[in-house]
């Protein structure tokens, strides 16, 4: 199975009200800004960048439901429906399937950091529950395991395991592409890896800096791919301090902390983080204000 799910995706935050509850006029106004302003393709909805860890399944399948009617087929609309209980995930899958989504981003499980052959299985049973296209999500940072070249290039072989998100560097994404089946697509998962990875042959990038400058992006993808390397990489040295910034202002900073930050200030009002998260510092806002002043 082979989908094109475009260049550029945006992991998208959930906007919240001021009881940190979800503001449903928000989320819509965020999809149409992030398709109309911002030329998303495709939008992962409750991903991590989306605070999935202290969504119910309940407001995740309210979400899952919205973003497919609202999208109206503008973008795709890739469901986050992974967590480190495979039993659970199948459940989510399918239920987000009825919902209508395009594709399933699936992290790798997370704490119980299972072998190689755990996460190959755990992957190829979520698969094979359901028809829809399955993109894998490898971020070894967070979840404490890495999904290794091998077992990706292994999972490529699954006839609807479609893509990765790929969160390590270079080297594993070119690993990957050499040994995956055609039609198997790479997307960095880390904003300031964008033009690096692809120019090892990565598809695109699944972002969170495209909240706030996904149109920038959008052109130094597009110069890249037509040839224009100098002016892509020149591009790229303008927008690393923010590709930077949306993770460490000045210090690292859980996600999607400084996105929301940024987002408020510019003035597509997303609200506040749910616990353990919390909002950023006056220090930390001011050196991501500055960012775009």
């Amino acid at each position: 199975m082979s989908v094109d799910f475009g260049r550029l995706i945006t992991a998208m935050v959930t906007p919240f009200d001021s009881q940190l509850q979800i503001d449903w006029p928000q989320v819509g106004r965020l999809i149409d800004y992030l398709i109309e302003e911002q030329q998303s393709d495709s939008l992962v909805v409750c991903g991590t960048t989306g605070e999935s860890p202290t969504l119910t399944e309940e407001e995740k399948l309210q979400l899952f439901d919205y973003a497919v009617k609202h999208a109206k087929g503008r973008c795709k609309i890739i469901a986050g429906t992974g967590s480190y209980d495979t039993g659970h995930t199948i459940h989510l899958s399918r239920e987000a399937e009825k919902l209508g989504v395009d594709a399933l981003l699936l992290v790798a499980p997370y704490y119980n950091r299972p072998s190689q052959e755990g996460l190959y299985q755990h992957y190829k049973a979520v698969a094979e529950s359901v028809s829809l296209p399955v993109i894998l999500y490898n971020v070894p940072g967070r979840t404490g395991v890495n999904i290794t070249a091998e077992t990706t290039v292994r999972l490529s072989q699954i006839p609807n395991i479609a893509a990765t998100k790929d969160c390590t560097d270079t080297d594993q994404i070119t690993q990957i592409l050499h040994g995956a089946r055609p039609g198997f697509v790479v997307y960095s998962g880390d904003d300031s890896m964008t033009l690096p990875a692809l120019s090892v042959g990565a598809h695109g990038i699944i972002s969170v800096s495209s909240h706030v400058i996904g149109k920038e992006m959008k052109t130094m993808i597009d110069l890249y791919l037509q040839g224009c390397v100098r002016e892509a990489a020149e591009l790229n040295r303008k927008l690393h301090p923010i590709f930077k910034g949306m993770f460490e202002c000045p210090h690292r900073v859980p996600s999607p902390a400084p996105v929301k930050f940024a987002l408020n200030y510019r003035g597509m009002n997303v609200g506040g983080l749910r616990l353990p998260l919390v909002n950023v510092t006056e220090e930390e806002g001011r050196f991501i204000a500055a960012l775009f002043d």
